[in-house]
Protein backbone atom coordinates (compact mmCIF):
# COMPACT_ATOMS: atom_id res chain seq x y z
CA UNK A 1 0.00 0.00 0.00
CA UNK A 2 1.15 3.32 -1.07
CA UNK A 3 -0.05 6.69 0.99
CA UNK A 4 1.24 9.70 0.12
CA UNK A 5 1.01 12.68 2.87
CA UNK A 6 1.23 15.91 1.59
CA UNK A 7 1.70 19.21 4.02
CA UNK A 8 2.72 22.92 3.45
CA UNK A 9 2.75 24.29 7.06
CA UNK A 10 5.57 22.13 8.29
CA UNK A 11 7.03 24.17 11.38
CA UNK A 12 6.19 23.89 15.25
CA UNK A 13 3.73 21.26 16.37
CA UNK A 14 3.03 20.35 12.70
CA UNK A 15 6.93 19.24 12.29
CA UNK A 16 7.35 17.41 15.46
CA UNK A 17 3.91 15.41 14.24
CA UNK A 18 5.36 14.61 10.84
CA UNK A 19 8.99 13.89 12.33
CA UNK A 20 7.08 10.95 14.72
CA UNK A 21 5.34 10.14 11.88
CA UNK A 22 8.28 9.27 10.00
CA UNK A 23 9.87 7.41 12.68
CA UNK A 24 6.33 5.32 13.14
CA UNK A 25 6.03 4.48 9.36
CA UNK A 26 8.99 4.08 8.88
CA UNK A 27 10.07 1.55 11.02
CA UNK A 28 10.87 -1.43 9.02
CA UNK A 29 8.35 -3.88 10.13
CA UNK A 30 5.45 -0.97 9.50
CA UNK A 31 7.47 -0.35 6.21
CA UNK A 32 6.90 -4.18 4.86
CA UNK A 33 2.63 -2.82 4.80
CA UNK A 34 2.48 0.81 3.67
CA UNK A 35 5.09 2.90 1.59
CA UNK A 36 4.85 5.84 3.24
CA UNK A 37 6.07 9.38 1.40
CA UNK A 38 5.86 12.87 2.32
CA UNK A 39 5.88 15.69 0.31
CA UNK A 40 6.79 18.65 2.03
CA UNK A 41 7.31 22.54 1.82
CA UNK A 42 10.07 24.18 3.53
CA UNK A 43 9.29 28.27 3.14
CA UNK A 44 8.09 27.80 6.92
CA UNK A 45 10.73 29.50 9.37
CA UNK A 46 13.20 27.24 10.99
CA UNK A 47 12.57 24.74 8.53
CA UNK A 48 14.71 23.51 5.60
CA UNK A 49 15.71 20.09 3.01
CA UNK A 50 18.78 19.52 5.30
CA UNK A 51 16.78 19.61 8.60
CA UNK A 52 14.35 17.43 7.50
CA UNK A 53 16.42 15.08 6.03
CA UNK A 54 18.95 14.30 8.79
CA UNK A 55 15.94 14.37 11.38
CA UNK A 56 13.64 12.43 9.69
CA UNK A 57 13.24 8.85 9.10
CA UNK A 58 15.37 7.12 6.17
CA UNK A 59 12.36 4.54 5.93
CA UNK A 60 10.16 7.00 4.21
CA UNK A 61 10.22 9.04 1.02
CA UNK A 62 10.67 12.64 1.10
CA UNK A 63 9.65 15.34 -1.92
CA UNK A 64 10.21 18.62 -1.15
CA UNK A 65 7.94 20.97 -2.95
CA UNK A 66 7.35 25.00 -3.32
CA UNK A 67 3.82 25.78 -1.17
CA UNK A 68 2.93 29.08 -0.38
CA UNK A 69 0.74 29.87 3.16
CA UNK A 70 -0.93 32.50 1.49
CA UNK A 71 -3.68 33.02 -1.83
CA UNK A 72 -1.87 33.04 -5.11
CA UNK A 73 -3.15 32.14 -8.11
CA UNK A 74 -0.31 31.41 -10.55
CA UNK A 75 1.91 29.85 -7.62
CA UNK A 76 -1.04 28.09 -6.31
CA UNK A 77 -1.41 26.85 -10.13
CA UNK A 78 2.44 26.21 -10.48
CA UNK A 79 2.08 24.11 -7.07
CA UNK A 80 -1.08 22.22 -8.62
CA UNK A 81 0.71 21.24 -11.16
CA UNK A 82 3.65 20.14 -9.20
CA UNK A 83 2.00 17.79 -7.14
CA UNK A 84 0.19 16.43 -9.91
CA UNK A 85 3.42 15.24 -11.28
CA UNK A 86 4.46 13.90 -8.32
CA UNK A 87 1.54 11.95 -7.61
CA UNK A 88 1.36 10.15 -10.85
CA UNK A 89 4.52 9.08 -10.53
CA UNK A 90 4.42 7.32 -7.08
CA UNK A 91 0.64 6.58 -8.05
CA UNK A 92 -0.93 6.03 -4.20
CA UNK A 93 -3.45 3.86 -2.83
CA UNK A 94 -4.03 6.89 -0.06
CA UNK A 95 -3.49 10.61 -0.11
CA UNK A 96 -3.19 11.87 3.46
CA UNK A 97 -4.05 15.70 3.49
CA UNK A 98 -2.94 17.80 6.68
CA UNK A 99 -3.78 21.66 7.20
CA UNK A 100 -5.75 23.92 5.04
CA UNK A 101 -3.46 24.80 2.18
CA UNK A 102 -2.40 20.51 1.69
CA UNK A 103 -5.87 20.12 2.13
CA UNK A 104 -6.98 22.83 -1.14
CA UNK A 105 -4.19 22.01 -3.51
CA UNK A 106 -4.18 18.23 -2.59
CA UNK A 107 -7.82 17.60 -3.15
CA UNK A 108 -7.35 19.44 -6.38
CA UNK A 109 -3.94 17.52 -7.51
CA UNK A 110 -6.01 14.52 -6.31
CA UNK A 111 -8.63 14.71 -8.86
CA UNK A 112 -6.48 15.48 -11.70
CA UNK A 113 -5.31 12.00 -11.57
CA UNK A 114 -8.25 10.70 -12.64
CA UNK A 115 -8.77 7.51 -10.62
CA UNK A 116 -10.26 6.77 -7.14
CA UNK A 117 -7.92 7.35 -4.32
CA UNK A 118 -8.73 6.99 -0.79
CA UNK A 119 -8.75 10.51 0.72
CA UNK A 120 -8.17 11.66 4.23
CA UNK A 121 -7.86 15.07 5.45
CA UNK A 122 -6.35 16.75 8.68
CA UNK A 123 -7.24 19.99 9.50
CA UNK A 124 -4.74 20.79 12.40
CA UNK A 125 -6.70 23.77 13.85
CA UNK A 126 -9.40 25.12 11.13
CA UNK A 127 -7.95 28.55 9.70
CA UNK A 128 -11.81 29.83 10.42
CA UNK A 129 -10.97 29.53 14.35
CA UNK A 130 -8.40 31.51 13.63
CA UNK A 131 -8.81 34.89 15.49
CA UNK A 132 -6.30 37.08 14.24
CA UNK A 133 -8.67 37.69 10.59
CA UNK A 134 -11.57 39.28 9.98
CA UNK A 135 -14.68 37.84 10.43
CA UNK A 136 -14.78 37.93 6.57
CA UNK A 137 -12.13 36.33 6.16
CA UNK A 138 -13.61 33.28 8.81
CA UNK A 139 -16.70 32.70 6.48
CA UNK A 140 -14.34 32.71 3.36
CA UNK A 141 -12.02 29.96 4.78
CA UNK A 142 -15.12 28.13 6.33
CA UNK A 143 -17.05 27.95 3.15
CA UNK A 144 -13.54 26.55 1.38
CA UNK A 145 -13.44 24.35 3.76
CA UNK A 146 -17.41 22.53 3.50
CA UNK A 147 -17.21 23.14 -0.23
CA UNK A 148 -14.18 21.57 -1.14
CA UNK A 149 -15.65 18.66 1.49
CA UNK A 150 -18.47 18.18 -0.49
CA UNK A 151 -17.10 18.80 -3.92
CA UNK A 152 -13.85 16.52 -3.33
CA UNK A 153 -15.50 14.08 0.00
CA UNK A 154 -12.89 11.95 1.62
CA UNK A 155 -12.18 11.30 5.18
CA UNK A 156 -11.35 14.37 8.21
CA UNK A 157 -9.29 12.98 10.63
CA UNK A 158 -9.73 15.40 13.63
CA UNK A 159 -6.66 15.51 15.91
CA UNK A 160 -8.84 16.48 18.88
CA UNK A 161 -11.78 15.95 20.27
CA UNK A 162 -13.45 19.40 19.71
CA UNK A 163 -11.96 19.61 16.05
CA UNK A 164 -13.81 16.37 16.17
CA UNK A 165 -17.28 17.62 17.33
CA UNK A 166 -16.31 20.66 14.54
CA UNK A 167 -15.81 18.04 11.65
CA UNK A 168 -18.72 16.13 11.84
CA UNK A 169 -20.52 18.61 10.60
CA UNK A 170 -18.29 19.03 8.10
CA UNK A 171 -17.90 15.66 6.54
CA UNK A 172 -17.62 11.98 7.12
CA UNK A 173 -15.18 12.01 10.56
CA UNK A 174 -12.54 10.23 12.21
CA UNK A 175 -11.05 10.76 16.19
CA UNK A 176 -7.28 10.23 16.30
CA UNK A 177 -5.62 12.24 18.43
CA UNK A 178 -2.16 13.82 18.61
CA UNK A 179 0.66 12.15 20.69
CA UNK A 180 3.97 12.54 21.76
CA UNK A 181 6.53 9.81 22.06
CA UNK A 182 6.23 9.82 26.22
CA UNK A 183 8.98 7.24 26.80
CA UNK A 184 11.74 9.09 24.93
CA UNK A 185 10.60 12.57 26.71
CA UNK A 186 10.70 10.47 29.91
CA UNK A 187 14.31 10.50 29.89
CA UNK A 188 14.80 14.26 30.55
CA UNK A 189 12.42 13.85 33.69
CA UNK A 190 14.67 14.88 36.73
CA UNK A 191 12.14 16.22 39.98
CA UNK A 192 13.88 19.52 40.85
CA UNK A 193 12.33 22.61 42.82
CA UNK A 194 12.89 25.94 41.96
CA UNK A 195 14.20 28.33 44.41
CA UNK A 196 11.29 30.93 42.48
CA UNK A 197 8.40 29.45 40.62
CA UNK A 198 9.12 28.88 37.05
CA UNK A 199 6.59 29.29 34.05
CA UNK A 200 6.99 28.66 30.79
CA UNK A 201 6.03 27.81 27.50
CA UNK A 202 7.54 26.35 24.08
CA UNK A 203 7.26 27.36 20.74
CA UNK A 204 7.26 30.28 18.24
CA UNK A 205 6.61 33.55 19.21
CA UNK A 206 4.10 33.70 16.98
CA UNK A 207 0.21 35.76 16.92
CA UNK A 208 -1.35 32.28 17.73
CA UNK A 209 0.29 31.95 21.00
CA UNK A 210 -0.55 35.51 22.00
CA UNK A 211 3.49 36.72 23.48
CA UNK A 212 1.53 39.87 24.64
CA UNK A 213 -0.70 38.20 27.08
CA UNK A 214 2.01 36.41 28.37
CA UNK A 215 4.20 39.40 28.48
CA UNK A 216 1.29 40.98 30.61
CA UNK A 217 1.08 37.91 33.05
CA UNK A 218 5.06 37.83 33.90
CA UNK A 219 4.26 41.83 34.58
CA UNK A 220 1.25 41.34 36.63
CA UNK A 221 3.34 38.48 38.87
CA UNK A 222 6.86 39.80 39.11
CA UNK A 223 8.08 37.76 41.68
CA UNK A 224 7.75 35.00 39.57
CA UNK A 225 10.42 33.86 36.92
CA UNK A 226 8.99 33.37 33.15
CA UNK A 227 10.53 31.99 30.37
CA UNK A 228 9.70 31.33 26.62
CA UNK A 229 11.60 28.58 24.97
CA UNK A 230 11.67 29.20 21.38
CA UNK A 231 12.16 32.63 19.17
CA UNK A 232 9.88 34.38 16.68
CA UNK A 233 8.64 37.08 14.50
CA UNK A 234 6.88 38.66 17.58
CA UNK A 235 9.84 38.45 20.30
CA UNK A 236 9.84 42.45 20.63
CA UNK A 237 6.57 42.29 22.16
CA UNK A 238 8.12 40.25 25.34
CA UNK A 239 9.22 43.60 27.55
CA UNK A 240 9.10 41.82 31.14
CA UNK A 241 12.35 42.06 32.78
CA UNK A 242 11.30 38.83 34.24
CA UNK A 243 11.13 36.56 31.35
CA UNK A 244 13.92 35.06 29.57
CA UNK A 245 13.76 34.29 25.70
CA UNK A 246 15.81 30.97 25.19
CA UNK A 247 16.06 32.01 21.24
CA UNK A 248 16.01 29.41 18.60
CA UNK A 249 17.11 25.73 20.01
CA UNK A 250 17.79 23.21 17.51
CA UNK A 251 19.40 20.47 19.80
CA UNK A 252 16.41 17.95 21.41
CA UNK A 253 18.14 17.41 24.20
CA UNK A 254 18.17 21.27 25.34
CA UNK A 255 14.97 21.45 24.48
CA UNK A 256 13.43 19.15 26.44
CA UNK A 257 15.75 19.78 29.61
CA UNK A 258 15.03 23.24 29.65
CA UNK A 259 11.42 22.21 29.50
CA UNK A 260 11.49 19.78 32.62
CA UNK A 261 13.19 22.73 34.42
CA UNK A 262 9.90 24.82 35.03
CA UNK A 263 7.33 24.25 37.51
CA UNK A 264 4.25 25.32 35.32
CA UNK A 265 3.85 25.36 31.95
CA UNK A 266 1.53 28.29 30.82
CA UNK A 267 -0.22 28.15 27.23
CA UNK A 268 -1.28 31.30 26.53
CA UNK A 269 -2.60 30.73 22.84
CA UNK A 270 -5.48 32.44 21.11
CA UNK A 271 -6.54 28.89 18.69
CA UNK A 272 -5.16 26.09 18.65
CA UNK A 273 -5.64 22.07 16.67
CA UNK A 274 -4.10 19.85 19.95
CA UNK A 275 -1.17 21.38 20.60
CA UNK A 276 2.20 19.11 21.19
CA UNK A 277 3.97 21.13 23.34
CA UNK A 278 1.52 20.83 25.68
CA UNK A 279 1.76 17.48 25.96
CA UNK A 280 5.23 17.38 25.73
CA UNK A 281 5.14 19.25 29.02
CA UNK A 282 2.74 16.68 30.71
CA UNK A 283 4.39 14.08 29.85
CA UNK A 284 7.23 15.96 32.07
CA UNK A 285 4.84 16.01 35.11
CA UNK A 286 4.06 19.29 34.56
CA UNK A 287 0.86 21.24 35.42
CA UNK A 288 -0.75 22.98 33.12
CA UNK A 289 -2.28 26.39 32.78
CA UNK A 290 -3.87 27.18 29.45
CA UNK A 291 -6.28 29.96 27.66
CA UNK A 292 -9.74 28.39 27.47
CA UNK A 293 -9.91 27.57 24.05
CA UNK A 294 -9.99 24.92 21.58
CA UNK A 295 -7.37 22.11 21.76
CA UNK A 296 -6.38 23.67 25.36
CA UNK A 297 -9.35 21.95 27.30
CA UNK A 298 -9.09 18.84 25.20
CA UNK A 299 -6.20 18.67 27.25
CA UNK A 300 -6.39 20.10 30.25
CA UNK A 301 -8.93 18.86 33.07
CA UNK A 302 -9.53 21.61 35.55
CA UNK A 303 -8.46 20.82 39.16
CA UNK A 304 -6.29 18.04 38.17
CA UNK A 305 -3.84 18.55 35.56
CA UNK A 306 -3.91 22.00 35.83
CA UNK A 307 -6.89 24.74 35.03
CA UNK A 308 -8.16 26.98 32.05
CA UNK A 309 -8.37 30.15 32.34
CA UNK A 310 -10.62 33.29 30.17
CA UNK A 311 -9.52 36.05 31.80
CA UNK A 312 -6.52 36.96 33.69
CA UNK A 313 -7.50 37.78 37.04
CA UNK A 314 -8.45 34.35 37.68
CA UNK A 315 -4.52 33.46 37.59
CA UNK A 316 -3.61 34.46 40.88
CA UNK A 317 -5.70 31.89 42.52
CA UNK A 318 -4.25 29.16 40.18
CA UNK A 319 -1.14 30.11 40.63
CA UNK A 320 -1.77 30.62 44.63
CA UNK A 321 -2.65 26.37 44.22
CA UNK A 322 0.05 25.61 42.62
CA UNK A 323 2.46 27.42 44.82
CA UNK A 324 2.70 24.18 46.77
CA UNK A 325 5.09 21.60 45.23
CA UNK A 326 3.17 18.70 46.68
CA UNK A 327 0.27 20.22 44.36
CA UNK A 328 2.24 20.37 41.43
CA UNK A 329 3.76 17.36 42.25
CA UNK A 330 -0.58 15.69 42.10
CA UNK A 331 -0.96 17.85 39.40
CA UNK A 332 2.06 16.47 36.94
CA UNK A 333 1.52 13.09 38.01
CA UNK A 334 -2.35 13.29 36.87
CA UNK A 335 -1.22 14.78 33.69
CA UNK A 336 1.55 11.81 33.03
CA UNK A 337 -1.20 9.25 33.25
CA UNK A 338 -3.72 11.35 30.96
CA UNK A 339 -0.23 11.73 28.44
CA UNK A 340 -0.22 7.95 28.60
CA UNK A 341 -3.67 7.30 28.61
CA UNK A 342 -4.31 9.63 25.94
CA UNK A 343 -1.91 11.25 23.93
CA UNK A 344 0.72 8.28 23.54
CA UNK A 345 2.17 8.54 20.08
CA UNK A 346 2.51 5.22 19.14
CA UNK A 347 -1.46 3.86 20.21
CA UNK A 348 -2.35 7.03 18.21
CA UNK A 349 -0.25 6.38 14.96
CA UNK A 350 -1.56 2.76 15.04
CA UNK A 351 -4.95 3.83 15.14
CA UNK A 352 -3.93 5.75 11.55
CA UNK A 353 -2.22 2.34 10.05
CA UNK A 354 -5.35 0.44 10.77
CA UNK A 355 -7.71 3.28 9.79
CA UNK A 356 -5.15 2.98 6.26
CA UNK A 357 -6.27 -0.91 5.92
CA UNK A 358 -9.82 -0.35 6.28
Amino acid sequence: MKVVHIVEALEGGVYTYFKDLSAYFGDEKISENIETTIIYSSNRNGVSTQKVNAEFSKGINLIHLDMVREISLAKDLKSIVKLTQELKKINPDIIHLHSSKAGVLGRLSSFFLFKKTKLFYSPHGYAFLRTDISNRTKRFYSVIEKNFQYLFGGTIVACGDTEFEIAKNIGPSKLIRNGVAINEIRKYFLPHQNTKLTIGILGRITAARNPKLFNEIALQFPDFNFIWIGDGELNHLITAPNIQITGWILDKNTVFKTLNSIDIYLQTSLWEGLPIAVLEAMALQKPVIATYIIGNKDIVVPNETGFLFDEMNELENYFNVLKDPETRTVFGENALIRCKDLFDKSKNFKQLFDLYQE
